[in-house]
């Protein structure tokens, strides 16, 4: 085996077809475009939302509200989550569910609800509680912290 040898794999490497190389080619003189118009032309036609010159739908229809720039976004987290992912007596920061694959990213902060049960005793530690969450925590002798 030599270098002068080797060949691709059959069906590796497509051959580009070249479009307007006469007529024998199959693809010469309009090259696939037809005769004249707008669509055979360079950079000929018309986006994806022209309507015949009507005007368009998201021309037609309103703006309406606005986005918030200062506005928080906190990671939702439910107690449910928290009972699969760890064991009794753990202490559950941020940085504890970055790890264990929970949360990718912690934005502007963590809000603990109250959605499922919970039967073991973790110290949670959060930016916020929702008010069934903390009962539910305190409830099977495990404490919340608002960092």
């Amino acid at each position: 085996m030599k270098l002068h040898n080797l060949k691709s794999a059959e069906g590796s490497r497509d051959v580009s077809t070249r479009k307007g190389r006469g007529t024998g080619s199959g693809l010469g003189k309009t090259a696939g475009r037809g005769h004249k118009g707008q669509k055979a032309r360079a950079g000929g036609g018309k986006g994806p939302y022209f309507e015949g010159g009507q005007t368009p739908l998201q021309r037609r229809l309103p703006k309406r509200g606005f986005t918030n720039i200062f506005k928080s976004e906190y990671v939702i987290i439910n107690l449910k989550q928290l009972e699969e992912r760890f064991e009794d007596g753990t202490v559950v920061t941020p940085e504890v569910l970055v790890e264990s694959g929970l949360i990718k990213n912690v934005r502007d902060g963590i809000r603990i609800l109250g959605d499922g049960d919970i039967t073991k005793a973790l110290t949670v530690k959060a930016h916020g509680f929702s008010k069934a969450a903390t009962e539910k925590i305190a409830a099977v002798g495990g404490q919340t912290e608002v960092i």
